[in-house]
């Protein structure tokens, strides 16, 4: 790039104090970084990898919490329990506690796969931490959680 074509970098303006806007930025790298060791190779979107973590953290879930996890709502979180179903990573059943209620569980192949996945999420984690110190991720993943601790689902017409 010639001195004659050199980029400029915009002013922010009021962005500058815009929360949605920083972390929107930094959404783009954490992104491209899922979709190189994650999403790709294993075909997964990051709300089916976060769904599969969680099942393999807890043994048996309803989709209440599940919904309630994911900041989804229900209509939403019921058409990606069909999609995991479809793939045979999790399985849907009635609770043997309260029949009312189901429990969502992962398969064998879903164990396997949760399993590999939990190895592949140190390495892609790992490059960022070239841009944070160990202190300065902790603060991080601290000041997200309370600006997510802020609202509750998405409505059903914006998800």
């Amino acid at each position: 790039m010639s001195s004659k074509t050199k980029k400029t970098e915009l002013k922010t303006g009021p962005l500058e104090s815009v929360i949605g806007y920083r972390i929107a930025k930094a959404r783009v790298t954490t992104q491209a970084l899922f979709v190189r060791h994650i999403g790709k190779p294993f075909s997964l979107r990051p709300v089916e990898f976060s769904l599969l973590m969680l099942l393999q953290a807890n043994e048996a879930v309803t989709p209440a919490q599940l919904s309630d996890a994911l900041s989804l709502s229900r209509p939403h979180l019921t058409l990606l329990l069909d999609r995991m179903q479809e793939r045979g990573l999790i399985d849907r059943a009635r609770s043997q506690v309260d029949r009312r209620s189901q429990q969502v569980t992962l398969t064998d192949a879903g164990q396997v796969l949760s399993a590999e996945l939990a190895q592949r999420a140190p390495q892609m984690e790992g490059e960022l931490q070239l841009s944070l110190s160990a202190a300065e991720r902790a603060m991080l993943i601290e000041l997200l959680d309370k600006v997510a601790a802020h609202g509750g689902p998405v409505p059903d017409d914006e998800a």
